[in-house]
């Protein structure tokens, strides 16, 4: 063998060993689903979701992240469940086909209830940034938290407050039927009448439903002064429009679900006054939660929609949990996710026995001049 052919074998073999040393340091693919309405009626809060745990996980991969000693990077498997519960129960089943080591969603309770199910059988770790039905941890499944209170703590503090801070004398109730809505406007009819107000009629609709003048006409003719609405901000937002174009002078109040852009978009200045009882702390009186705005419209080109902060949250809170387990075993992702604490943007993170916050906070939010105002916070780990 001549020298030129010797060197030419050498580099061969040289790039040959060293191959499988380029590949064993290239990180291993960890998957976390993410599921929301990413098509229909509620499609901008689904993404902005998706856009809130996504930005999460970008900023822990720059950390070039580690589990079991291993290099990983974190991506998302991203599904649509539509809002239907018959599709999130598929879409449930096909991220636990993937493989997926914990899931960030659903949005719905309509649809986060039948598709836990599918994730406690499987025993993947099921974290919700916006579902608050309080059925869904009722069921004792030990893979189920979310990242806000819930309507029977949430609806119960609105009922107070009306008659309590507000001094309502009648009020009626309106709900769209759906496990978020009906569930919150029991939760409030039960506060209200807790601490002794008058609920002088309750009448309901549908989540597709676009006029509600019927309704309002009966509730009208029974001169309530507060309308508690149980369902989502579009169909708010044409409810209030209607209610001044009837005349009605009534308050609408709502309670985790009217704080949005496409509220006042729809509303007008009729929204003017409009209260609405969210989640979470006064998060455009908070750094952190104000930082983070920044960073997502850096990240998205344009600005949080609703409830991306929670969901970034729950990214957060899983990704503490695989650390925390060095693990990628679903069992014992679900045993630390239930010990978890970390500070999130939208406060403090950790689950009491059921997978709900402990002492989760709520504030109210009041429409002046065509932008949402936050007024005070109630609850909360300082009260």
């Amino acid at each position: 063998m001549n020298r030129r052919n010797w060197l030419l074998n050498f580099a061969v073999c040289l790039l040959g060993a060293q191959t499988p040393f380029a590949s064993a340091a290239d990180p291993e693919v960890v998957e976390i689903g993410f599921v929301g309405p990413l098509t229909g009626p509620v499609a901008r809060v689904g993404k902005d979701l998706q856009y809130g745990a996504q930005l999460a996980i970008d900023e822990e991969n720059a950390r070039h992240p580690t589990v079991g000693g291993k290099p990983v990077k974190f991506v998302l498997d991203v599904q649509d469940d539509q809002a239907d519960p018959r599709v999130a129960i598929q879409v449930a089943q096909k991220l636990v086909d993937d493989g997926v080591v914990g899931v960030i969603g659903h949005y719905n309770s309509g649809c986060s209830i039948p598709a836990s199910t599918v994730y406690h059988q499987a025993n993947v770790a099921m974290i919700t940034p916006g579902s608050t039905n309080p059925q869904l941890t009722k069921q004792g499944y030990k893979n189920v938290f979310r990242t806000m209170g819930h309507d029977g703590i949430g609806g119960m503090v609105a009922g107070h407050f009306v008659v309590e801070q507000m001094k309502a004398k009648r009020i009626g109730i309106i709900d769209d039927r759906t496990a978020f809505g009906q569930g919150l406007a029991d939760a409030f009819e039960k506060g209200a009448k807790e601490a002794n107000g008058n609920v002088v009629v309750r009448e309901f609709t549908n989540d597709k439903a676009v006029d509600f003048r019927a309704i309002l006409t009966t509730l009208k003719s029974r001169n309530v002064d507060l309308i508690f609405f149980g369902g989502l901000d579009e169909q708010g937002a044409m409810l209030i429009k209607q209610m001044r174009s009837l005349g009605m002078n009534a308050q609408l109040f709502g309670a985790g679900a009217l704080k949005s852009n496409a509220f006042l978009q729809i509303a007008g200045t009729a929204g003017d006054g409009t209260q609405d009882l969210e989640p979470g702390p006064a998060l455009d009186k908070q750094p952190a939660a104000l930082e983070f705005g920044k960073r997502y419209k850096a990240r998205f080109n344009q600005d949080v929609e609703l409830y991306a902060p929670f969901a970034y949250d729950a990214a957060l809170a899983m990704l503490k949990a695989i650390h925390t387990a060095n693990s990628l075993d679903r069992s014992k992702i679900v045993d630390s996710l239930s010990k978890v604490n970390v500070t999130g943007v939208t406060g403090q993170i950790a689950f009491d026995p059921y997978g709900d916050l402990i002492k989760p906070p709520y504030t109210l939010f009041q429409v002046q001049q065509g932008q949402w105002k936050s007024m005070k916070t109630l609850g909360g780990s300082g009260a």
